[in-house]
């Protein structure tokens, strides 16, 4: 079995995508379009809108789509964490992520990790990153 989170996006999956690609080293494996659809799925205006999409960050499964603008929901209550074993390398990610976003907790040590973080991205998806103890 496996878990993977699937997020929505407010039009902007494409764009999303490819700054995880830069900001994270991910690698996109699918961008399916609605276009690629059956014939009169969606609206015009949406056909070069993801229907599906898929990333890996470090072989781990991230989905998303193109949310149609009457579903779109800002996302709350969940972050996507992201565990990073180097502190260098996590704050790295971290000050990526949050670039154009905002920041809930700065990137900093705590009595739980050796560094940990929270931020908003650039298209309103929360992330944690954390860079766990020794041992």
């Amino acid at each position: 079995m496996q878990i993977n989170p699937y997020l929505f996006y407010d039009s902007n999956c494409e764009a999303a995508f490819k700054f995880y690609e830069k900001a994270l080293g991910a690698k996109i494996e699918m961008m399916l379009r609605n276009e690629d659809g059956p014939e009169g799925m969606s609206p015009p205006e949406r056909k070069k809108k993801i229907m599906h999409g898929r990333i890996t960050i470090d072989g781990q499964v991230l989905m998303a789509s193109d949310a149609p603008p009457d579903r779109f929901h800002k996302p709350q209550g969940f972050s996507v964490s992201l565990t990073v074993n180097d502190p260098a390398e996590a704050e790295r990610k971290f000050k990526a992520l949050s670039e154009g976003g905002s920041t809930n907790m700065p990137f900093g040590k705590t009595f739980f990790s050796r560094g940990f973080g929270m931020c908003v991205d650039q298209f309103g998806i929360p992330w944690m990153v954390n860079c766990p103890p020794e041992g």
